[in-house]
Parts: C-alpha cells; sequence; structure tokens
C-alpha cells in the first residue's frame, strides 16, 4: 500500500531530505514548513505525490487547517513525522524565561498537538505510525544544553507512554536519537543565550567551544539518515528507540552503564524507603 507521510519541520535539515527522498519512490508527500515558500525545493520531483502546506506547530489552527487539507487530497495518514523544532546553547541559569518558553512551545507542545489531532485519523484506520524526532540529547543531558536536553527528555517520555497506549490500535511509535549530523541544527537552527556568565566557563564553556567548531565537521550523514527512517517504517515490528550515529551509540551506551552500576550501589538503600 503507498503511505502517506506528514512531515513537519521541512524547510531544511532532515525534514526537506526525508521529504526529497520520499518523493522518488511512491509515497505521497505532505511537507510543512512554517514559511511555506522555503519548500519551493521539493516541486519538480514528483509533484502529483506531493502537497505542501504552511504549518507553525505552536499555531493550533494551522494544524486543524492542514490536517483537513491532507484528509482532502490523500485521505489519510499513515506516517507522521514530528520533526520541527531546534536547539539551544547557554547554562540553564543563563536562559531568559522567554527563551525557554518559546522552545517548549515548539520542541514539545508543538510536538504534542500535532500528535494530538493526528490521532483520530490512525485510530479510525487502525494503523499509523508516529516518528518523534528526539536526539542523543533526549537520553545523555550535557552542560550547556540543559534547556533543549529538557525539552527532548519530555518527547522520550511522552512517546514510550504513547506507545504503550496505542499499541492495541494498530499504531506505531518510534523515537529517532541522533548524534550530530551535518544539518544545519549547529547554524541556523540554533539559538544561543546571549548571557554568559564566568563561573560556567569550565562546564558550558565546553559546550560553546564543541558548538563553535563542529559546524560541517559533523560524522553523521543525514541522507543515510533520512534512508533509515524509510527502512523503519518499512518493519513489521520498529524499535520504539532508533539511535543514529556513533556518537548518540556510544554516549547512551555509556549513560545505560553508569546508571546501572549507580542503581546497584544504591539499592538496598533505595528499598529501604517502602514500608516494613
Amino acid at each position: 500500500m503507498v503511505k502517506v507521510w506528514f512531515i513537519t519541520g521541512c524547510s531544511t535539515g532532515f525534514g526537506k531530505l526525508l521529504a526529497q527522498e520520499l518523493l522518488k519512490t511512491s509515497a505521497q508527500v505532505v511537507a510543512t514548513a512554517r514559511n511555506e515558500a522555503a519548500l519551493v525545493d521539493l516541486k519538480g520531483i514528483n509533484d502529483k505525490n506531493l502537497l505542501t502546506l504552511p504549518l507553525d506547530v505552536t499555531k493550533p489552527e494551522q494544524i486543524s487547517a492542514a490536517l483537513e487539507k491532507v484528509k482532502a487530497k490523500f485521505g489519510r495518514v499513515d506516517v507522521l513525522v514530528n520533526n520541527a523544532g531546534y536547539g539551544m546553547v547557554g547554562a540553564v541559569e543563563e536562559s531568559d524565561m522567554a527563551s525557554i518558553q518559546r522552545m517548549f512551545n515548539t520542541n514539545v507542545f508543538g510536538l504534542m498537538a500535532v500528535t494530538q489531532a493526528t490521532l483520530p485519523i490512525m485510530r479510525a484506520q487502525k494503523s499509523g505510525h508516529i516518528i518523534n524526532l528526539s536526539s542523543a540529547a533526549g537520553v545523555v543531558g550535557t552542560p550547556g544544553f540543559g534547556i533543549y536536553n529538557s525539552t527532548k527528555f519530555a518527547v522520550e517520555g511522552m512517546s514510550e507512554a504513547l506507545a504503550g497506549e496505542v499499541a492495541h490500535l494498530g499504531i506505531k511509535v518510534t523515537i529517532i536519537e541522533p548524534g550530530p549530523f551535518r544539518t544545519d541544527f549547529a547554524g541556523r537552527s540554533l539559538d544561543t543565550m546571549e548571557k554568559i556568565i564566568p563561573d560556567y566557563a569550565d562546564s558550558v564553556g565546553k559546550t560553546r567551544e564543541f558548538i563553535a567548531n563542529i559546524e560541517g565537521k559533523q560524522a553523521g550523514d543525514p541522507v543515510k539518515a533520512v534512508k533509515m527512517i524509510i527502512e523503519l517504517v518499512e518493519n513489521e515490528k520498529p524499535p520504539l528507540r532508533l539511535p543514529m550515529g556513533n556518537w548518540a551509540v556510544d554516549r547512551i551506551k555509556a549513560k545505560i552503564a553508569h546508571w546501572g552500576k549507580e542503581v546497584e550501589s544504591l539499592e538496598q538503600w533505595a528499598r529501604s524507603a517502602d514500608f516494613s
């Protein structure tokens, strides 16, 4: 069966590349972006299978309008890819509340709103696959990424619970956890806090330096990543989580190992908290 893909954040990065790769196949693609003009590069590949729409995920009325147009043109949504989002660098103390709220509105609340609006379609179909773009930063916290980490940790928790809620309805959920990929994440898709507190130079300063020097040098190949996502959807039993790239796999494995040892070292004490 030809699948209908609904993808947010297609102006650049994974979203645009995924749409481009899908349009080379028989898939029907709904590509969205806050500025629809940014989707012009997708025209001419396979226009009969393409629907481009303006969508700011922080605006519920745009979400509803977009899905009505999708149903009118294609009649269904088989794969939802929640890709819209951006990063932030700065210590927790350095981050102003307006920036924090703006990031949560996009990375968390916008993702949740699009998911809620799409679920009735998938429930009626008794099928569907929701793919949420998280990050290795959704598993491992890093000084200087505290706010970004918190948004991706939220996506991880919601997605894990959602997977259990919808599995019996024929709906699958997968969390994508990339490490550094050669997209524009470290460029235009990154919000950098202007306030710098000298006391954080030895912790957050290292992250600022890392970000300043990684652009264009990331090990992750974004084309390979989007092809993995396409392959994932064809899997009858897709994983709940898919780390991407050596950096992500190594960081996540190290976190799991450290966490396991920590729990074991505290186990007797931890268990003593229950009533006797």
